[in-house]
């Protein structure tokens, strides 16, 4: 068994650490990639960046390098998923895709780079967050399904209803049933409006059922 290069183990140590920061950050959200999928693609992008180094130093080094970009695209896409409206796992899948290049940076012994990532990374993740719920709380995007029984002249009511609390309707579908209507808004506005809207609704006693 060849012996293993201080180097090595030093680069393999601090792709643990500094994959293991990002994974608590993720892990302490209960995010779907936590802690020990962190390490380990950090760990796993950092042996492939090695691989690629002593094995096509002759040919080009980058060869298996380059794929990490490729491989890591599948575990991205695994933790995405879409319901209704509502895509969750994005940022989960970008920090996956980053952490891979902290590894890569690791493997080829830029320590400062994958540490000034790191620390990046973690910047965004836990100070970003805060301005995300900012921004949530002034354009927040929710959406109602409704149904009440029809009425002439009064089937746009809500749609009027949504302008009246300054919400923006951004897509709008109305289905009837016998004598029911059933309402599908997708609407934008302050998080303030859709709470006021949202008490209006409940206090509607024509409403026959209530998503929102």
């Amino acid at each position: 068994m060849p012996h293993l290069p201080q180097e090595i183990i030093i680069k393999l140590i601090a792709s643990i650490l500094l994959g293991g920061a990002i994974g608590l950050e993720r892990e302490l959200r209960s995010k779907s990639a936590g802690f020990r999928t962190m390490i380990l693609i950090c760990l796993g992008a950092t042996m492939y960046t090695l691989f690629s180094q002593y094995l096509g130093h002759r040919t080009s080094p980058d060869r298996i390098a380059s794929n990490i970009v490729v491989g890591i695209g599948f575990l991205g896409a695994g933790v995405i998923f879409r319901s209704n409206s509502s895509v969750t796992g994005i940022t989960t899948a970008a920090t996956i895709w980053l952490t891979a290049a902290v590894g890569v940076a690791i493997g080829i012994g830029w320590y400062s780079v994958a540490v000034a990532a790191c620390l990046m990374i973690l910047v965004v993740l836990v100070l970003f967050s805060f301005m995300d719920k900012a921004i949530d709380r002034v354009n927040q995007l929710r959406e109602y399904k409704i149904a009440y029984p029809y009425e002439e002249h009064k089937q746009h009511k809500y749609e009027q209803l949504f302008k009246h609390y300054k919400l923006s309707i951004k897509t709008g579908s109305q289905s009837k049933v016998g004598n029911i209507i059933t309402g599908t808004w997708l609407v934008a506005g302050n998080e303030k409006k859709h709470h006021a809207f949202i008490e209006q609704i409940l206090k509607d006693a024509t409403v026959t059922a209530f998503n929102f």
